[in-house]
């Protein structure tokens, strides 16, 4: 890609970039959220055109006005948020839009044994026959990398593959690339994990505010250094904090029980702990094992079958969930599309999706505009929030890392006794991990407690004061991380170990 520049309004994308891919290598590119990676992917995957610059395959010039164009020159992308039909099967997915038909009738048998096949040469194992709705999140991404491989692309690009994934899901992923890559695919990673790129990649080019910073060679380049350039600064990628003052207790839950829906595992099952002010207490754990189903308990987002919530003292378990609101509960989801954002709505209307009917931000009934532009623009400014207009862009216009920090940013300011957190980082950058971190642990000093819910195990580790670990919806192992390995952590999450836990 030679001298790619892009624009939105507002805001200059792409400037002058120019990256270069060597047959069978794995070149990742980092940046900042909102540096322009994705924006970069797009325009070489078809779904934008640049306003400048031009894309070179086996030294001739190409077009890419759609993604048909990319797929044609054996490119292909798995994109952040999956593009696939929740209500197709797995198989259906894979060949939609280049299926092979007889008489207008659709043949199956050969699609499903090559897919069969594709899957067991790449160790993506999966059921075709399965409606993607479903599947992990895990599984549906096996089905995007399937949907490449079947179209025989030569270039990969991937997007922020790891963000959705377990640690044994993200190990299974990284030994496929590296597949991919002898077999002499080319491998595009836009990512902001550094183990990862220093796990895989052979190349790295740094992207910073829409420029081109450098390219570099991984194996001889460190860490720190590769934050550096994406940052601009350094930044600390171990978290100092001090000794938890731990005060009284300000969740208890007691015996919580939901019934699985037929065919499911056990959502919950006598699941029983105790959140204290002053501590952050994570709840770890591989994805599926019931946190999801925890957390919509504890935040009012779906009823339990049996067992209590207490918060202060007061049973919230069929309260409202503007109430626990009320009562100094925030919530940062997992899910930031689904339940944290009004994609259509400006930014400076979601930073008061829970607060516009207070009198700081409505009068009779009316919202008042300049009042929230107002407080918009102080989150904007407080929390580093990019975007290409300000408080009125459409959220859905900005890059994932910057959504998340508006969720972070409104669930924050809020000034929350308790604050529950749902993978927090993920999808974020070194430099904005680093001041969500910091961000959690001032709660934690200030008084307020902390429930994180988080798949990373470094994340785990570094930040929690205490661990529970959740394995098929029980409470498995309560774990002082100061006292604990990754591999006993990992031990519990997999089910090989429990322990009794007290509250």
């Amino acid at each position: 890609m030679r001298n790619i520049t892009k624009e939105f309004p507002g805001i200059i994308a792409n400037d002058d970039v120019t990256l270069q891919l060597k047959k069978g290598e794995i070149h990742a590119l980092l940046g900042e959220n909102g540096a322009g990676k994705s924006t970069l992917m797009s325009v070489l995957f078809g779904l934008y055109q640049a306003e400048k610059g031009s894309i070179y395959k086996d030294g001739e010039q190409v077009k890419v006005t759609g993604p048909n164009d990319a797929t044609r020159l054996g490119i292909g992308m798995v994109h952040q948020h999956f593009k696939l039909v929740h209500t197709f099967t797995v198989l259906e997915n894979i060949i939609l839009g280049v299926e092979t038909t007889e008489r207008g009738v659709l043949k199956m048998k050969e699609a499903r044994e090559k897919v069969l096949a594709l899957s067991k040469q790449y160790g993506l194992e999966i059921d075709v026959d399965k409606q993607v709705k479903d599947i992990t999140v895990g599984m549906q991404q096996r089905v995007e990398i399937l949907k490449m491989l079947y179209r025989e692309n030569e270039i990969l690009i991937f997007d922020e593959p790891t963000a959705v994934l377990t640690p044994q899901e993200i190990d299974s992923l990284m030994l496929t690339m590296k597949g991919m890559a002898a077999e002499g695919k080319s491998i595009l990673f836009i990512t902001h994990k550094l183990d990862e790129i220093k796990q895989v990649a052979d190349r790295c080019s740094v992207l910073r505010k829409g420029k081109m910073i450098g390219v570099v060679d991984v194996a001889n380049t460190s860490k720190e250094e590769m934050s550096e350039m994406m940052v601009g600064r350094k930044v600390a990628l171990s978290i100092d904090k001090k000794e938890a003052q731990v005060g009284d207790v300000i969740l208890e839950v007691k015996n919580l029980s939901s019934k699985p829906v037929e065919g499911e595992r056990s959502k919950l099952t006598n699941v029983s702990f105790n959140v204290h002010l002053g501590e952050i207490l994570c709840i770890a754990g591989i994805e599926g094992n019931g946190q999801t189903d925890l957390v919509n308990a504890l935040t009012g987002l779906t009823a339990v079958d049996s067992g209590e919530i207490l918060m202060l003292g007061t049973d919230i378990t069929h309260m409202k969930i503007r109430k626990r609101g009320e009562l100094g509960m925030a919530h940062i989801p997992e899910d930031r599309h689904k339940h944290g954002l009004v994609l259509d709505y400006t930014l400076s209307y979601n930073t008061v999706l829970q607060r516009y009917y207070t009198p700081k931000f409505q009068k009779l009934g009316f919202l008042r505009s300049a009042g929230i532009r107002e407080y918009a623009k102080r989150l904007i400014e407080q929390f580093d929030i990019r975007s290409g207009q300000g408080g009125d862009s459409i959220t859905r216009s900005m890059s994932g890392g910057n959504q998340q920090k508006v969720i972070v940013a409104r669930e924050i300011d809020r000034d929350p006794k308790l604050l529950i957190a749902v993978q927090p980082t993920r999808g974020l950058d070194v430099g904005a991990i680093e001041y969500i971190h910091n961000q959690l642990i001032k709660q934690r000093d200030e008084g307020k407690a902390v429930l994180l819910i988080s798949l990373e195990l470094e994340e785990v580790m570094n930040i929690s004061d205490r661990v529970l670990v959740m394995y098929e919806g029980e409470i498995v192992a309560d774990v002082d991380p100061k006292n604990t390995t990754f591999k006993e952590l990992g031990l519990y999450m997999a089910g090989a170990k429990r322990e009794e836990v007290s509250a």
